[in-house]
């Protein structure tokens, strides 16, 4: 019960992250993002780490484990989240999530085979049913290529939806990386996952950093903007944190379909 009390808050604050991300790319660049919200969320998450002790997790962490959480930092913190704000910045916040829902399917197909999980016929039923609305949305864009809204802000379909794929395999494939490197461990075990996880992710900004065409996009952002990616980067570390700890209580099968409710929360949170 309290792994999808996590996955609910991971949810809700993932839906945030992105309405807030959204507001910072029409002025800033996806680059800055990345930048911004993983310094931002390494800080964080090594916050959270002290207060909770979850440093000597690292002791009993084995190598494997350690790789597969380095793994998850570069390909969900880097590729997944540049994805997640090229596809937001083409559509929208809350129109760029019904593509980027397919990582559900494939999140769970990784853990029937995988994981060894299993779907009962509820499960499937409720899966179902979350899947559905979003498909529906994408039949209703189909042949669509860009438009521009009331606001004047022109929404790119085909860019969209190619991020939006991006997005949907690299988040698809966290949940089995993050399951390898937990090892039956506990919150402990994923808090320190998911500080290690940012670790990695920060150090390949800072190796970003050494071209100059990297560090000239993100030494331009101005204090608007920042201040806008400076929230993503609270709200995108606290939800990475809480379904990390989700993974450590529940099966991917229970966590995932209910993370997947932040397609909601982007709705609303965008809406405000």
């Amino acid at each position: 019960m309290l792994g999808a009390f996590f996955a609910l808050l991971s949810a809700a604050t993932f839906g945030l992250n992105i309405a807030t991300a959204r507001r910072g790319v029409i002025g800033g660049t996806v680059t800055q993002a990345i930048a911004v919200t993983n310094v931002i969320g390494l800080a964080l998450l090594a916050l959270v780490a002290f207060g909770f002790g979850a440093y000597g997790e690292f002791d009993a962490m084995s190598t494997e484990a350690m790789a597969w959480f380095a793994t998850v930092g570069v390909s969900h913190f880097i590729v997944g989240r540049y994805a997640t704000y090229r596809s937001a910045r083409a559509l929208g916040a809350a129109q760029s999530g019904p593509i980027q829902q397919l990582s559900l399917l494939l999140a769970l197909a990784l853990a029937l085979i995988f994981l060894g999980e299993s779907l009962t016929p509820l499960s499937a039923l409720g899966i179902a049913l979350i899947l559905l609305a979003p498909l529906v949305i994408l039949r209703g864009r189909k042949g669509e290529k860009a438009v521009t809204t009331r606001s004047g802000i022109k929404l790119d379909y085909v860019e969209g939806y190619f991020w939006g794929l991006v997005c949907a395999v690299a988040f698809g494939t966290t949940p089995l990386l993050v399951s390898f490197g937990l090892e039956g461990g506990g919150v402990l075990r994923g808090i320190a996952g998911s500080l290690l996880s940012y670790g990695s992710a920060t150090t390949a900004v800072i190796v970003l950093m050494a071209f100059p065409a990297f560090r000239n996009t993100v030494l331009a952002l101005d204090r608007p903007t920042a201040k806008w990616f400076a929230a993503t980067g609270i709200f995108v570390g606290l939800s990475q944190l809480f379904v990390f700890m989700a993974l450590s209580l529940a099966p991917v099968t229970v966590v995932q379909p209910i993370q997947r409710t932040a397609l909601l929360f982007r709705v609303g949170f965008s809406w405000m």
